[in-house]
């Protein structure tokens, strides 16, 4: 986790052992990063995030910094279970896992990303209802709420729609609109956000979906919605967009689906 984002006393909380859990061995975090990985799945599919076999949210190897894990090609997000992961190194061969075929969107995209991101772990991608809807707007978040401030200055907007990303030059343009933010809106497609945990990744992906639903909600009204004036939203955005905030906002869902679901684990 990238400690240049965070203020003085979000450091000192992470001094005191608050955070992300670090491992002595890279079995220890791979299997920790799948887990994490196994449970956004689940969630994703709990709030309807899931499109056919669209969709994918992927995870770097902690020890072959060239390969992801990724969900297998078919498999429903709500069934996916760390056993079911699959990992893909930079050719687009799948390396490890059980399952045959890996989504060629995914492999487009993810590999673009992670390559182009050395410093990113996870990302996330899927054809959610209000995202996709927002994207066809051609236009970012704008900073109406305190929880749209998280993206305030910190996305991108991908208006270059030319069909199904099945080849690297389509995922290599995404990645270079993405840039150093933490998320992009995919015009006409959907969002993406990435993070340096799983848990990060899946929390921006969770809250901007909802931050799309409520300006669009806000925008039905034909009333031009107020915006937080700029020092204001910097501040908030300093506060509620950090890479620790994103990973503890994901914690009380992970508790809801570890309790719900406790099978992703096997």
């Amino acid at each position: 986790m990238e400690t240049t984002e965070l203020t003085a006393a979000q450091r000192a909380v992470l001094a005191q052992g608050f955070g992300p859990p670090q491992f002595a061995s890279h079995e220890e975090t791979r299997q920790y990063r799948k887990r994490m990985l196994a449970a956004a799945f689940r969630l994703f599919s709990k709030f309807g995030f899931d499109e056919g076999v669209a969709g994918h949210i992927t995870v770097r190897d902690p020890e072959k910094e060239d390969c992801f894990w990724v969900n297998p090609f078919g498999l429903h997000f709500g069934h996916i279970k760390v056993s079911d992961l699959i990992l893909v190194n930079k050719q687009g061969e799948i390396v490890e896992g059980k399952h045959p075929m890996v989504n060629r969107a995914a492999f487009a995209i993810h590999s673009q990303i992670h390559e182009a991101r050395p410093e990113i772990i996870a990302a996330a991608h899927s054809h959610s209802t209000y995202g996709r809807a927002f994207s066809t707007l051609g236009q970012s978040l704008k900073p109406i709420t305190q929880d749209a401030c998280a993206f305030y200055e910190d996305h991108a907007l991908f208006d270059d729609y030319t069909g199904v990303v099945n080849e690297l030059e389509e995922g290599q343009r995404i990645a270079h609109a993405l840039g150093k933010n933490k998320a992009c809106i995919l015009q006409n497609h959907g969002l993406l956000t990435v993070g340096y945990t799983v848990e990060e990744a899946a929390w921006w992906f969770i809250t901007m979906e909802r931050s799309c639903q409520v300006q669009m909600l806000a925008l039905s009204t034909g009333i031009a919605p107020s915006e937080i004036r700029h020092e204001v939203a910097a501040k908030t955005k300093q506060e509620l967009g950090n890479p620790l905030a994103g990973w503890f906002q994901f914690q009380p869902l992970l508790q809801r689906i570890s309790r719900e679901q406790p099978d992703f684990i096997d």
